[in-house]
């Protein structure tokens, strides 16, 4: 006879805490209103347009989005997207096919997946038996750290990907309810080993299998999902068989480990994720993650000061001081671990959920943002569900031993609420477009170079070259061996007529990147202009050998080409 397995946690209810929450209709008009309060929270950023990278899902992909024969592109060939996320690109392309580029459905699409991500998340908790589910449901979808996935368009993989983790989660759970140990009010285990699961239990593992795979497809950031999942079969049981517990969680493991070799492999050698603002020692990237675990628990709880792009710290292995983030990190989750007996399994549970999941983003793997930043808080999307739940589970336990009533509950709960509507409505308008959303960075973070080079691009878009000039100095100023801004500082002043100045930019730009195919093929385009033919055209070829898909450089080399052959200049050297 298999014995009674002690209850997970005593924060744990065995029943519905209110009448409320046994009404079936209760969660379906609690899930309408929350829809709706999360579209008037995101009404600014509905307004807005396309911003930094969302040209590169949309846009820049036209080709690609034209027709059928994109998504063969988008699934069979890795490099054609920004990123190898190949749901997310078929998400694009069919927006494309039904809107074009208005970005109003694409800005709505994501809020209500955000929003439908919440809802999975109350019914994540739901099933766990966590209380304060539908308060933590709400402060996830209100937080204002969470504008970032779900106002920024390029995001979308952000919060597609949680909404498929979550439902993959919800299915695998319903697959294990015929081999699940833990006690109920109305089966007893009497075998310690349970009968096999029916083919309707094989449909469900099937289909959290296969949402899974979805949701990695999406975005690769999700793929703790398993190690997760297994944390949660502890946290309700105490403990872990393997046959019941590890091994269907093996197939998903190796998805993850696939998936995310490929992304790593294609953050380095695609998108570009190496080279000097990556030479980080293993002891910097350990300095990292320590500050980086304090910084999103602190943005959670407090959210002041967020920003688009926050400084880019300088970790030093040689002062001590830095050495407290990790230390005391480590030693607040062994103490809980410690503490599990008699605080209840809630706590640590919810901090290793927290970092398990940031972890392939605490900087011990190359993602190029980390050039600009080592935290963002579109990255704590999914370890932010950890926090939110036990802080709300403890808000909601600490108010019934205080005996208050139910009025005062909802009162409490209803400031927090309206609080991070107002912070989150505030931070949704600077979406609206480019020259905002980077005014509003460099308000906020005024040494972001990244910010400055990006502004004074949209300025100069906009004819206003001598403020967008202004930018790329103090850029250049900011990070001196910014090649981007010398090439883009360059255009700027070609185009106002000072070419000397521009073709000395470039060269420049070229000394401190040399690889940097579009400073060649810039310079290129200013020699022509001054009649250096010959030079123009070995830039031209400099800038295809480096980055041999660069169709503008190609264009030029050939017109410059045939424009010679026209003069009837001397032949160029077979070299060439």
């Amino acid at each position: 006879m298999a014995t009674r397995p002690t209850e997970p946690d005593e924060i744990l209810p065995a029943s519905p805490s209110s009448p409320w929450e046994r009404e079936r209709w209760l969660p379906v008009l609690g899930g309408g209103l929350l829809v709706l309060i999360v579209l008037l929270a995101y009404l600014p950023a509905l307004k807005g347009g396309f911003v930094w990278d969302d040209d590169s899902w949309t846009i820049k992909l036209v080709r690609v989005l034209r027709d059928t024969s994109g998504l063969r592109s988008i699934w069979l060939e890795p490099k054609t997207m920004q990123q190898y996320y190949p749901l997310s690109g078929t998400a694009f392309w069919l927006d494309y096919q039904l809107w074009g580029f208005w970005p109003l459905p694409y800005h709505v699409e994501d809020v209500l997946l955000h929003a439908l991500a919440a809802l999975l998340f109350w019914r994540s908790l739901r099933s766990l038996r966590v209380p304060g589910a539908g308060m933590a449901c709400a402060i996830f979808a209100l937080h204002p750290m969470m504008v970032e996935s779900a106002a920024w368009i390029a995001e979308r993989k952000n919060v597609l990907s949680l909404c498929l983790c979550l439902g993959s989660y919800l299915a695998f759970q319903r697959y294990r309810r015929s081999a699940d140990l833990s006690w109920s009010g109305e089966r007893q285990m009497l075998d310690a080993n349970p009968p096999r699961g029916t083919s309707r239990d094989a449909l469900f593992y099937l289909l959290a299998l296969l949402m899974f795979v979805a949701a990695m497809a999406a975005k690769t950031a999700v793929c703790a999902m398993p190690a997760a999942t297994l944390l949660l079969i502890w946290f309700r049981r105490g403990a872990l068989r393997w046959r019941e517990d590890v091994a269907p969680t093996i197939p998903f493991f190796a998805v993850a480990l696939a998936m995310g070799a490929v992304t790593a492999w294609l953050e380095k050698t695609h998108v570009g994720a190496q080279g000097a603002d990556y030479a980080l020692t293993v002891w910097q990237r350990g300095l990292i993650a320590g500050r980086a675990f304090w910084f999103y628990l602190g943005k959670l709880l407090w959210p002041a000061n967020l920003c688009f792009v926050y400084p880019r710290w300088q970790p030093d292995a040689t002062d001590w001081r830095q050495w407290l983030y990790p230390a005391t990190a480590l030693g607040l989750l062994f103490t809980l671990w410690q503490k599990r007996i008699r605080l209840g399994r809630g706590p640590v549970t919810a901090l290793l959920f927290f970092t398990g999941t940031l972890a392939p983003l605490l900087g011990f793997v190359n993602v190029y943002f980390m050039r600009y930043s080592f935290v963002c808080d579109h990255w704590v999307y999914l370890p932010s569900l950890g926090p939110i739940a036990l802080a709300s589970a403890g808000m909601s336990r600490l108010l019934e031993r205080l005996g208050q009533r139910p009025s005062v509950k909802f009162a409490l709960g209803g400031v927090l609420l309206l609080t991070l509507f107002a912070l989150t409505s505030q931070r949704t308008p600077m979406y609206a477009d480019l020259e905002t959303l980077w005014r509003t960075t460099i308000d906020e973070n005024p040494v972001s170079w990244v910010a400055h080079n990006n502004l004074g691009n949209a300025l100069f878009r906009r004819a206003r070259t001598e403020e967008a000039v202004s930018h790329f100095q103090r850029a250049i100023e900011l990070k001196p061996d910014l090649a981007e801004a010398y090439t883009s500082l360059g255009v700027a002043q070609g185009s106002a007529g000072h070419i000397d100045q521009a073709i000395a930019n470039f060269k420049q730009a070229i000394r401190v990147a040399p690889d940097y195919a579009e400073a060649y093929y810039d310079l290129g385009i200013a020699l022509n202009r001054t009649g250096q033919t010959d030079e123009a055209i070995r830039q031209f070829q400099e800038a295809i050998r480096l980055k041999p898909g660069f169709s503008a450089a190609k264009s030029s080399l050939h017109s410059t080409l045939a424009r010679r052959r026209h003069d009837g200049s001397a032949p160029l050297n077979q070299s060439l």
